[in-house]
């Protein structure tokens, strides 16, 4: 059985856009492949470093998150990264062959420090690229489900591991990205992304409550007014949600916005009505390890055991391939 490698950065609870980035595909994957999910809480450090706090309860989150999401926990293995040593060691290998101005010009890179406001970036931060490289091939997985956002940083990781293992003879798998065919979801408030330091996300984990509020407050078209203006659904942030998430409704409330037989105010209750139904079964399967941490916990360790095992294996053939083993 191939391998799948995947993951998120433990820096709060998961949102729909990481459902519909990754998450929904690993559920969907978890028969076909061997599948790790890793806890990356050392790159939660790159932007996090000041609150290590949040990064170790949100451990316990992220799991729960994928857990809800019906990741069965007989098929797939979760991993916690900073617990796996041959990570860290691959990461230094690779860093030898990766120029800083490779890194500098990653896109995802420049983007994700334009929205952290950096103006300088710190070592771990700009190194990203090669930690997730690591990450990937400890295990050598040769698929990995990613959002259209980080598909830089896996062609520089097919290109580190190309060189790497022309240089030193090693066998190391060239990684594959299986992206998303829904793309990146908009924030609520019509923010090219959805991300938890921008306040404008749905978590899986929202009360139905507070998932109708944030709907309420949702971007719509701005131009429209009053009820009896006709819509344009093509500029509408909360008919794009529709069409990921209320795709057999979508087409009649397209016409009917466009015809002036459909208002915002209703528009936006049947996306809640809807986000809530999808959410609802989530909500319920957290609930139950929300309340059986202990659990989760030891997920968490015994698949970190495995992970170690499999690392230690494949590091010490690449070490020996490298000439660096006694």
């Amino acid at each position: 059985m191939k391998r799948i490698l995947t993951g998120d950065r433990p820096t709060g609870k998961l949102h729909l856009g990481h459902y519909v980035g990754s998450l929904k595909q690993r559920a969907e994957l978890q028969d076909q492949f061997d599948t790790l999910i890793l806890i990356a809480d050392v790159q939660a450090l790159t932007t996090h470093f000041l609150n290590p706090q949040l990064i170790n309860s949100s451990i316990y989150e992220v799991t729960m998150d994928n857990l809800s999401i019906g990741l069965d926990p007989e098929k797939v293995t979760f991993v916690q990264q900073s617990q796996v040593p041959s990570i860290a060691e691959l990461t230094i290998f690779y860093s030898m062959l990766v120029t800083c101005n490779q890194l500098s010009h990653n896109p995802t890179i420049k983007t994700e420090a334009k929205n952290y406001g950096y103006t300088e970036m710190t070592y771990g931060f700009l190194g990203y690229p090669v930690s997730q490289t690591a990450d990937i091939t400890f295990c050598n997985a040769n698929l990995v489900p990613v959002g259209e956002d980080q598909l830089p940083h896996i062609e520089l990781s097919r290109k580190i591991v190309r060189k790497f293992n022309d240089l030193y003879g090693t066998e190391i798998i060239e990684p594959d990205a299986k992206v998303s065919n829904v793309g990146r979801l908009c924030g609520l408030d019509g923010n090219s992304k959805m991300g938890k330091s921008l306040g404008n996300a749905i978590y899986l984990c929202d009360p139905p409550e507070v998932v109708t509020q944030k709907v309420r407050n949702a971007v719509t078209d701005t131009n429209r007014i009053s009820v009896k203006i006709p819509g344009n659904p093509d500029v509408c942030n909360v008919f794009t949600y529709h069409k990921i998430f209320n795709t057999e409704e979508a087409p009649n409330i397209c016409s009917m916005c466009k015809n002036a037989s459909l208002g915002c105010v209703a528009c936006k209750k049947l996306l809640a009505d809807k986000l809530n139904s999808i959410l609802s079964p989530m909500r319920e399967k957290r609930s139950y390890y929300e309340n059986h941490k202990d659990v989760v916990k030891e997920l968490i360790q015994e698949g970190t055991r495995r992970a170690n095992q499999i690392g230690n294996e494949n590091l010490a053939l690449i070490k020996d391939k490298m000439h660096v083993s006694l």
